[in-house]
Order: C-alpha cells, then structure tokens, then sequence
C-alpha cells in the first residue's frame, strides 16, 4: 500500500463543544499554554530535544493518561492532542502541579497536526484511546480511523512504532482490527483477531472505568508499523 498525506479533509471525527471551564482551567491557558502548548501552524513543530522517545495521544480527555504515562516515563517526550478547552486546561494544570518537563500540548485537529507537525518517522508509539465511537451507523463516516488516518499514523511512525488503539465499542474495535490487519504496512502483535492484552503502561482510564461500568468490554489494539 502507498502512504499519501494528501487528503482531504470534511468530515471530522469531532464535535467542537465549548464546555464550562472553571477559572482555574481558564487560568492554566493563559498562564501555562506559553511553556507546555505549541500552538498550530503548517510546519513542523519545534520540538524539545534530548529524549530517548517521541510518544503521541490522541483525544487526550482531561490529560489523566497522558500524564500517568509521562510521569512513569520521564526519558520519553509525550504530545497531548484536543480540541476541548476545558480538559486542555486540567491537563496544564497537572502538567505544573506533577511538574512534568517531559509533555507538550497541541489545541487543534490531530489529523491536521499529523499531517503538517509531525516529522515523517518520528514516533516511537501513536495511541488512541476510547476514540468518539460514533455509534449510529449514519455517523461512521466521522470515525477517526480510517484510510487517511492509517496513512497518516504510518507516516509518523518510526519503524518498528508502535499504533495502540482501545475502545470499549466492539463493533469499532472489529472494524479498526479488520482495517489494520488488511493493510500489509502494519504487524499485528495481538491474537488471531487483533487483539491484544491491555499494555503495563496504558492506565486505564475514566472512559474505560464508565463502559464497563455499562458492561462493556474493553479490545486493546496493537500493532506495529513494518
């Protein structure tokens, strides 16, 4: 398969809500986004130097994850993508209260920031976690993963990257494991169905705590770019 990041892009796989922020997340954009935010920009992002690995989260929610995975993993750098002020604002604030040198924030579309800020063959892993499922069937267009994105994610990854994915949908997760174990660019590191046991260092996480709360199951998707 070709990787291309020329894609159009119409359709998203969000739904921009402006949320109540409280002052103290509203305090943390303007006083914390200078130091831990890059703001978007169609060109590479000056990035800092000096770690050993480049890690990405996608939708990072309220950051709980992101800064789990940053403070076991000090030698790593870790970018955050939202769209979602009021979850960017909590993250900033636990970035400085955790005082975690070691993540950087983006406040903007991932797939653009994909397609316009990240080096090719720069990322040691790409994670998506419990991504919008769109659940009608008239909105699976909007799901994130798809073609594009998988050309997109192939490109940024180093090789041998690792792209995680958990959801706690089935039906996505089978559509993600059939979308990935059809494209040969991609090595499945999981079961027969692509499936594989919840990583050491993926947390889990408050959406995760909520489905099965409601009885979902939770499918961890791993593989590796060739």
């Amino acid at each position: 398969m070709s990787c291309d990041n020329r894609h159009p892009r119409s359709i998203r796989s969000f739904v921009r809500r402006a949320g109540r922020m409280t002052p103290g997340q509203k305090l943390a954009l303007e006083k914390l986004w200078p130091r831990y935010g890059i703001e978007y920009r169609e060109a590479l992002a000056d990035l800092p130097a000096g770690y050993a690995a480049c890690k990405l989260e996608i939708g990072i929610g309220n950051g709980d994850a992101l800064l789990a995975m940053a403070a076991a993993d000090p030698d790593s750098l870790y970018l955050g993508v939202d769209v979602h002020e009021p979850g960017l604002g909590r993250c900033l604030n636990g970035i400085d209260a955790a005082v975690l040198g070691n993540v950087r924030l983006f406040r903007h579309d991932a797939v653009e920031v994909l397609r316009h800020m990240i080096a090719p063959a720069s990322l040691d892993r790409v994670l998506l976690f419990f991504p919008d499922p769109w659940p009608k069937k008239r909105h699976h267009k909007r799901r994130i993963v798809n073609a594009a994105f998988r050309d997109l994610v192939h490109a940024a990854l180093k090789p041998a990257g690792t792209f995680h994915v958990a959801t706690d949908w089935q039906d996505y997760a089978e559509d993600i494991a059939a979308q990935l174990l059809a494209d040969d660019r991609f090595e499945n590191r999981g079961d027969a169905d692509g499936f594989s046991p919840r990583p050491a260092y993926r947390p889990a996480t408050r959406f995760e705590r909520r489905g099965r709360r409601l009885g979902h199951g939770v499918w961890d998707l791993v593989f590796v770019r060739k």
